[in-house]
């Protein structure tokens, strides 16, 4: 009986987990790739292994520069990603004011210029035709390590006490401003924290995803109970 109940309930945590392993199966369009690449698998050995440099609210997290097999590491915003969820994490979401408190703080003790963050503009294969994500500056924003959609750009998070996106860039007006479309006709889709590139403190970018950053990743509960489940008797 006993070995009955856990494979009812592996079962039933592989058929829950599976939203974040369809994304890997479904390619390149779901991570809005356009040289259509995959997201990485985890790898239980490295999720066993993480590194958890420091803790907020039971998750654990890193900088990649704290990380010595990721230090000097400059990736493109899918890079970052996949080098995260190798570790049963992913790129960093900053769902509450305390978790952007909290990782500004770590941007400004260790002077970090910049970091990429899971958020992601919905302008790939199937966005089309959703009326909730218009105007997509505005409503087309989501965290896509849990897909979970951002506030409105122009509107202060609820709870929050200011709103994270700055309120300049190189056209000089709020972000997001899709500013590399203009010069290069590169969409700016991939949500970025900058440390005063424009003289505006800490605060939330839009960047185009090709551009290389350092990263901050965060566990992932869906690819850790994934790993759990298929892993009987890995420590995690």
């Amino acid at each position: 009986m006993k070995i009955t109940l856990f494979a009812l309930t592996a079962c039933c945590c592989v058929l829950v987990c599976s939203a974040a392993i369809n994304e890997v199966k479904s390619g390149g369009s779901k991570s809005g790739d356009p040289k259509g690449r995959f997201l990485s698998l985890p790898n239980p050995n490295k999720c066993a292994s993480r590194p958890k440099k420091f803790q907020f609210k039971g998750h654990n997290y890193f900088y990649s520069e704290d990380v010595p097999a990721l230090a000097g590491k400059r990736v493109d915003w899918l890079e970052a990603r996949n080098l995260c969820r190798e570790y049963c994490m992913d790129a960093v979401s900053l769902e509450t004011q305390d978790e952007n408190n909290l990782i500004f703080k770590l941007i400004q003790e260790n002077d970090v210029p910049y970091i990429w963050t899971s958020g992601r503009l919905c302008d790939f294969d199937g966005c089309e035709g959703r009326k909730d994500l218009l105007p997509k500056n505005l409503n087309g924003w989501f965290w896509s390590a849990n897909r979970e959609k951002v506030t409105p750009t122009n509107r202060n998070p609820p709870g929050w006490g200011y709103n994270p996106w700055s309120q300049t860039g190189h056209k000089k007006i709020a972000q997001p401003d899709n500013a590399e479309f203009d010069i290069n006709q590169t969409s700016e889709s991939c949500l970025s924290v900058l440390n005063n590139v424009y003289n505006d403190g800490i605060a939330w970018h839009d960047v185009a995803c090709y551009h290389e950053k350092p990263f901050v990743c965060e566990d992932s509960d869906e690819l850790l109970n994934y790993v759990a489940a298929t892993n009987p008797g890995l420590r995690l």
